[in-house]
């Protein structure tokens, strides 16, 4: 099978069926969907019920898990998946018609794809439309890492070689459901892996106010240590000067200061407690003198 459509879910059967119409509509068939429902306590599990009965082109795999988050369900799903390449697709999102067979043709093209983890394309609120920005041309050739570089910003539509992404699970930590994707894709990256970037946009979304995006900073509070090893692996895989090592210092204990003390807050950072009090003090007062020239 060349393409696992993966779906992680949860409590979303109000707005899922769009992405399954959108996969019976999809002009390249030789593909799974794959859908991990993460707990969900809605109608998802009996929608499935149903579908399962329609006639489609494509095999649907449901399984229910307890509540772990995304990225347990990711892990999971590269165990069990059975396509060539591995397309993460929310619930809350659906693809333009011609999505997988441009996938299909862009993998066609690659040259030498053993120093590739995959391809990606675009997402939108159209198909004319994209989210963040992009480059010139067709199709560019970088890493994860390079993306600011090639103004490769916002969510974009990756997909990956399941192969390759079996190899880079996901910190699974107990007490906690979220860690960021970035901290995968970036360290394939981190390894040399590139990924041919299409000027194609082939997945249209629309930011829920119950989605991750639009509750990132309540999420990463929540989850302190994945967000920690974020942290840390930004400034290690950027190559961070003194004063990017602050600002990413700051910016961590600005997303868990209402529920880590100082000394927790630099443990997890795996810094001494006066070099965070001294990357505070700095910020702030930086803030404070960008203020007064500005007003």
């Amino acid at each position: 099978m060349k393409i696992t459509v993966f779906t992680p879910t949860y409590n979303r059967g109000y707005t899922i069926e769009k992405l399954y119409r959108s996969l019976q509509q999809q002009t390249f068939t030789d593909f799974e969907w794959l859908v991990i429902d993460d707990g969900s306590m809605d109608s998802t599990e009996e929608l499935f019920k149903e579908w399962f009965d329609e006639k489609n082109s494509f095999v649907i795999r449901y399984y229910k898990v307890e509540n772990g988050g995304k990225h347990r369900a990711i892990n999971k799903a590269t165990d069990i998946a059975k396509g060539e390449l591995f397309f993460i697709v929310d619930s809350d999102d659906y693809l333009v018609q011609d999505a997988l067979e441009s996938i299909i043709k862009w993998e066609h093209n690659l040259e030498n794809n053993e120093s590739y983890c995959g391809i990606s394309g675009n997402k939108g609120q159209n198909k004319l439309d994209y989210i963040g920005t992009t480059f010139d041309g067709e199709y560019i050739d970088a890493t994860s890492l390079e993306r600011n570089k090639f103004n490769i910003t916002g969510d974009k539509a990756e997909v990956f070689y399941t192969n390759i992404l079996k190899k880079y699970k996901f910190d699974e930590i107990e007490g906690e459901k979220f860690i960021t994707e970035a901290t995968v894709w970036d360290r394939m990256a981190h390894d040399g892996y590139k990924i041919r970037w299409f000027n194609e946009t082939i997945y249209i979304c629309d930011y829920l106010e119950d989605g991750l995006t639009k509750n990132m900073k309540e999420i990463f509070s929540k989850n302190p240590k994945g967000t920690a090893v974020y942290i840390k692996q930004q400034i290690k895989y950027y190559n961070c000067n003194l004063k990017a090592k602050f600002s990413y210092y700051n910016l961590y204990y600005e997303f868990v200061k209402d529920r880590l003390g100082i000394n927790q807050v630099a443990n997890y950072l795996e810094i001494k407690t006066l070099t965070l009090l001294t990357a505070i003090s700095l910020v702030k007062c930086k803030n404070l003198f960008l203020k007064k020239t500005n007003v």
